[in-house]
């Protein structure tokens, strides 16, 4: 986003308040945002901030599908990025006002646009955070390691290995169901796994998850 753009500079005024604990200067200057908006493009980025601040999940949703509704009227590379977040944060919504079909296929939508996202660690929140709403609302579909991964990442917190964890649970908590996910997480376990630093259980744990994820689905 354009930083001397006036409503990013609002909204950015903001991001500030609310993080210095002052919520109703934020809203305030999120309002500002909204009515200050010239085109659907900054329509899209006050009402993005502004359903950060809403009373009832119903209001919430109204300004998501309000974000949506201005970022498909803009259309162009400059919301790309946007979707993501925007199905995210309206599969939330859904999910708070208990209507978990509606909440799955926007989780599904943010999924499919993720790649939109430039790498980094925004892209790796956002994606973490789909992946756990794919879980959640049963969309995401089971991988045959799923159990044998479980069990292994207790015994790695349990033993604090902090290492293992490392180098599994980033690939482990991201993974969105996709073939490029699959081969990561199966990456992530071949290294911990060709490291034979896991005491003897955790290893032939380690090698039978191996196994499944390298089986056809």
């Amino acid at each position: 986003m354009d930083p001397d753009n006036p409503v990013v500079r609002l909204c950015a005024q903001g991001m500030r308040a609310e993080a210095a604990g002052r919520p109703a200067d934020a809203e305030r200057l999120f309002h500002q945002a909204w009515e200050s908006a010239t085109d659907d493009y900054e329509a899209c980025v006050a009402a993005h901030y502004l359903a950060r601040h809403q009373p009832t999940p119903e209001r919430t949703l109204h300004w998501n599908r309000e974000c949506l509704r201005r970022a498909d009227l803009v259309g162009d590379e400059r919301v790309a990025a946007f979707y993501p977040s925007l199905y995210l944060n309206t599969a939330k919504a859904h999910q708070d006002l208990g209507e978990p079909d509606e909440a799955r296929e926007s989780f599904r939508l943010a999924a499919a646009r993720i790649g939109a996202v430039p790498p980094g660690p925004y892209a790796d929140w956002v994606r973490v955070a789909i992946a756990e709403g794919l879980r959640t609302t049963g969309a995401a579909v089971p991988r045959a390691a799923d159990g044998l991964l479980s069990a292994l990442l207790a015994g790695f917190c349990a033993r604090g290995d902090l290492k293992a964890l490392g180098l599994i649970l980033p690939a482990h908590l991201a993974d969105l169901g996709t073939e490029e996910d699959r081969v990561r997480l199966t990456t992530a376990l071949h290294m911990v796994h060709a490291a034979r630093w896991l005491p003897e259980d955790e290893q032939r744990l380690l090698g039978r998850a191996v196994g499944a994820l390298a089986a056809p689905a």
